[in-house]
């Protein structure tokens, strides 16, 4: 198992688990795994990301490796233009949706994806073993990127009918959360000739309007403007801009997975016969979707790593989480709040009905989530008890109880935050709730053991 990886990336408190002096280490073994350059470097809005830019791209030229640095970008951005450019990798500063004492650094290959949880494992041991190379006699040297944005944003507009969209006049509101994507969403809708009104869209580390993680809990206000201002479609986009959580015409917060469906729908329409990837906790009814237009789903564990590259390897068109990561393979097989932004306004302009209509007609479905804080120690012996009660169930990535295909509760450690994730599904809003609070319960009773 990795040791410093995560779910997605190398995370921890700055200055407290993640020092500069680590920092400054695992750069010198990224570099390494990646011979040569150049390498292009991004970063997030908090507040040490330009400390931890200036670490990495002078550890980067002290072993003769070139680097330049994007600024402040969404992570899907920086990865998109690694491939777009021609870099040889990327290096994102981000600790995504983790509160702002947090920060992470994620490495992308040459493809413009994360890389694999095999070369992570790499990139660890050459840390461990300090077999990271020597300051070399060459020394690289920094550079900007200016293009990346720009190539972002019309990688994304080749992919969609921009026409017919533009002919809408769509009324959209962002809330960016003072994140990433304030350098480019707003941009992009304005492109597209849509009316934006804009929430909490100053770039701050602290991110004080709502926090860096779009909950249902924390979006009122994205609702609120969506009602006032009568607009087509609301989104909130997560600290680094990779994950999107959308709002519909009549103010009604989607879960990842719901506005998921009506994308798969979408896409698979005008591409059957194609794949989706999805992760075990996502809801069952992918499968039913995808029957409709002779597709196939392949489930992986969770992490938008475990999905990207199975994309790849099996050249799949869509990838998604439950959490409002959505990939779309034609543009990049990584979670992209831009892009799915940009493919829901080509479901609205297609369709020529509304969101709340166009969910409405999706297959009812039931499904939800909770956490609880929950030591790793803690969180080990919670699975353990599990699987010694129920020794039938799917353990490829913490527990997946299964009762039926419409039943199931998950319950797994997070792989970047001391909790446990609980997920659920069930064929019936009442059925859910009942689900829930018996698995809260045993969680709760299990670790306080």
């Amino acid at each position: 198992m990795a040791k410093f990886f995560g779910t997605n990336g190398i995370r921890g408190i700055f200055d407290d688990d993640l020092t500069l002096e680590f920092i400054h280490d695992m750069t010198l073994a990224i570099g390494t795994y990646f011979e040569n350059g150049p390498i292009l470097i991004g970063y997030d809005g908090r507040d040490s990301s330009p400390i931890i830019c200036k670490v990495i791209s002078s550890a980067l030229n002290s072993i003769g490796i070139d680097c330049n640095v994007a600024g402040i970008v969404p992570t899907p951005c920086l990865e998109f233009a690694v491939k777009t450019l021609g870099y040889n990798g990327g290096i994102m500063i981000t600790a995504s949706h983790n509160p702002s004492q947090y920060n992470g650094i994620k490495p992308a290959a040459n493809d413009g994806v994360e890389i694999s949880r095999e070369d992570e494992l790499i990139i660890e041991e050459i840390y461990l073993q300090k077999s990271w190379k020597k300051t070399s006699k060459n020394l690289g040297i920094t550079g900007k990127e200016d293009c990346a944005i720009d190539v972002y944003l019309q990688g994304i507009i080749s992919q969609i009918d921009s026409k017919l969209i533009e002919s809408k006049n769509f009324k959209v509101v962002l809330d960016l959360g003072n994140g990433a994507q304030a350098v480019s969403a707003p941009n992009f809708s304005k492109l597209l000739q849509c009316e934006t009104f804009l929430l909490n869209q100053n770039i701050d580390g602290t991110f004080p309007g709502r926090g860096s993680e779009p909950t249902p809990q924390n979006l009122s206000k994205l609702s609120e403007s969506v009602i006032e201002n009568n607009a087509d479609v609301g989104i909130a986009f997560d600290g680094d801009g990779d994950r999107s959580i959308f709002c519909d015409n009549k103010g009604h917060i989607l879960t990842g997975d719901k506005s998921a469906l009506a994308l798969i729908r979408h896409v698979l329409k005008k591409n059957p016969n194609s794949l989706v990837v999805t992760c075990l906790n996502s809801g069952s009814n992918t499968e039913v979707l995808a029957n409709e237009s002779n597709s196939k789903v392949i489930r992986t564990k969770v992490g938008s790593v475990e999905v990207s590259r199975r994309m790849i390897s099996t050249q799949a068109l869509i990838g998604f989480e439950e959490n409002g990561g959505f990939m779309y393979g034609l543009h990049n097989q990584v979670r992209d709040g831009c892009m799915t932004l940009a493919l829901m306004l080509d479901l609205l302009a297609t369709s020529n009905q509304s969101l709340s209509e166009n969910i409405k007609n999706l297959p009812p479905s039931f499904t939800t989530k909770d956490k609880v804080s929950c030591s790793p120690e803690n969180a080990s012996k919670l699975i353990s008890s599990l699987k010694k009660e129920f020794p039938n169930s799917d353990t490829t990535d913490g527990i997946k109880i299964i009762i039926d295909h419409k039943n199931w509760v998950m319950i797994r450690p997070s792989g970047t935050e001391p909790i446990v994730r609980i997920y659920a599904e069930s064929e019936s809003k009442k059925k859910l709730d009942d689900l829930m609070s018996d698995y809260m319960q045993k969680v709760n009773s299990i670790i306080s053991r």
